[in-house]
C-alpha cells in the first residue's frame, strides 16, 4: 500500500503521531495484565488482549525508548490486530510502564533476555510461535534477539516487523544530538532521569552534567551492564551486527526523513545479505509518523498488520 504522507515536514509528522488519537478497544477487548519472572529479582509487565473467537496468531508489540504499552504506535497496532482476530501483547522493557519498583535494575538497547523468557512461557502455553513488532529501540530489541536464535528462532517466532529502528546505535546517538533534535533530546534525558531515579539506585545528583543521550549510556547504562562506554555498548548492542543471522522473515519500515535514524544505515551490506529481510522504504513520515491521508490514517498499522496476515496465509 503506496504511503501518502498528511504531513511532508518530519518534525511535523513525529509530534503529529505522538498525540494524535489512537482507537481504544480496552472496553470490547478486556486487557489482562500480568507479571512475568524473567531473573531471580526482574519482573517485567505484559498486556494482553485476546480477540473474539480463537486467534489467527499471536503479535508480541515492543516499546521504544522510556516508551510503555500506553504509545500511541502500540495502542493502535494493538486495535487492528484484534479487529483482525489476533492476539495483542504488549511487552514493557523491565522498569517501564510504572513498574520501577518490580525491578532494581536497567533496561538497555539490546536487552533481550527478558523478551526471551517471555517468549519461552509462552511456548510453554501452547501460544509460540508469535510475530514480534518493534517500534524504535524496540526494534533493535526484536531484531537482535532473532539474530541471537538463528537457526532456533522458528521455535519461537514466525516474523519479526521493526519500525523506525536504530539499527547503527552510534549512528543514531550522534544524530538525536544535532541540533534540530535539542528538543526531544531533552524530553529523552528528563524521562531517563525520572525512570532511574524511581528505581531507588540513583539520584538527581547522579545526572549533573549528562545533557545527552549518550552521556547518560556512557556513564550508567554502559558501566550498569559491563560494557565499560558508550561507544562498547554501542558497537556490541546494535542489531545491525545480528541480522545476517536471522532465520525467520523481517520486515523493515523506515522513513528516509526520519529525524533520529539516518537512512544511510539502511545501506548496509547486512541488509542485502540476508533474503529474509523485506525493506519498506518511504521519502517521507518522520520517525514514528506515517499519519497517511485518507481513510487509513495508520499507514503503519495497515502494513504491518497486511504483512503478517500474508505470511499466515491470510
Amino acid at each position: 500500500m503506496n504511503f501518502r504522507p498528511l504531513f511532508r515536514n518530519p518534525h511535523l509528522q513525529t509530534i503529529a503521531a505522538h498525540f494524535w488519537p489512537r482507537p481504544d478497544f480496552n472496553g470490547r477487548f478486556p486487557v489482562e495484565r500480568r507479571l512475568f519472572q524473567t531473573e531471580p529479582d526482574v519482573q517485567v509487565l505484559v498486556e494482553s488482549q485476546r480477540p473474539e473467537g480463537s486467534s489467527k496468531g499471536e503479535i508480541v508489540m515492543v516499546h521504544g525508548l522510556e516508551g510503555s504499552g500506553e504509545a500511541g504506535y502500540i495502542r493502535s497496532l494493538s486495535a487492528l490486530a484484534l479487529e483482525l482476530g489476533f492476539g495483542a501483547h504488549r511487552f514493557h522493557m523491565r522498569t517501564c510502564g510504572g513498574t520501577e519498583h518490580l525491578c532494581k535494575t536497567l533496561y538497555h538497547a539490546g536487552l533481550t533476555s527478558d523478551l526471551l523468557a517471555v517468549l519461552r512461557q509462552f511456548r510453554e502455553e501452547g501460544r509460540a510461535p508469535v510475530f514480534l513488532a518493534g517500534f524504535s529501540l524496540g526494534g533493535n530489541v526484536v531484531l537482535k534477539l532473532a539474530g541471537e536464535l538463528g537457526e532456533s528462532a522458528p521455535e519461537l517466532l514466525r516474523g519479526v516487523c521493526a519500525a523506525s529502528t536504530p539499527l547503527d546505535l552510534a549512528a543514531c546517538a550522534r544524530r538525536i544530538s544535532q541540533p534540530d533534535n535539542l528538543f526531544y533530546e531533552r524530553r529523552f534525558v528528563n524521562k531517563m532521569r525520572l525512570r532511574l531515579c524511581a528505581t531507588g539506585r540513583y539520584s538527581p545528583r547522579d545526572f549533573e552534567g549528562l545533557r545527552t543521550v549518550e552521556a547518560i549510556d556512557d556513564r550508567i547504562t554502559a558501566p550498569s551492564f559491563g560494557f565499560g562506554n558508550a561507544a562498547n555498548y554501542y558497537r556490541t548492542q546494535s542489531a545491525i551486527g545480528f541480522l545476517e543471522r536471522i532465520c525467520v522473515p523481517v520486515l523493515l519500515v523506515q522513513s528516509k526523513d526520519d529525524t533520529f535514524v539516518p537512512f544511510d544505515i539502511f545501506r548496509h551490506r547486512a541488509l542485502g545479505a540476508n533474503p529474509r529481510i523485506e525493506l519498506v522504504a518511504t521519502e517521507a513520515g518522520g520517525h514514528l509518523g506515517f499519519l497517511s491521508r485518507g481513510p487509513e490514517r495508520f499507514w503503519l498499522d495497515r502494513t504491518i498488520m497486511d504483512w503478517i496476515a500474508h505470511r499466515q496465509g491470510l
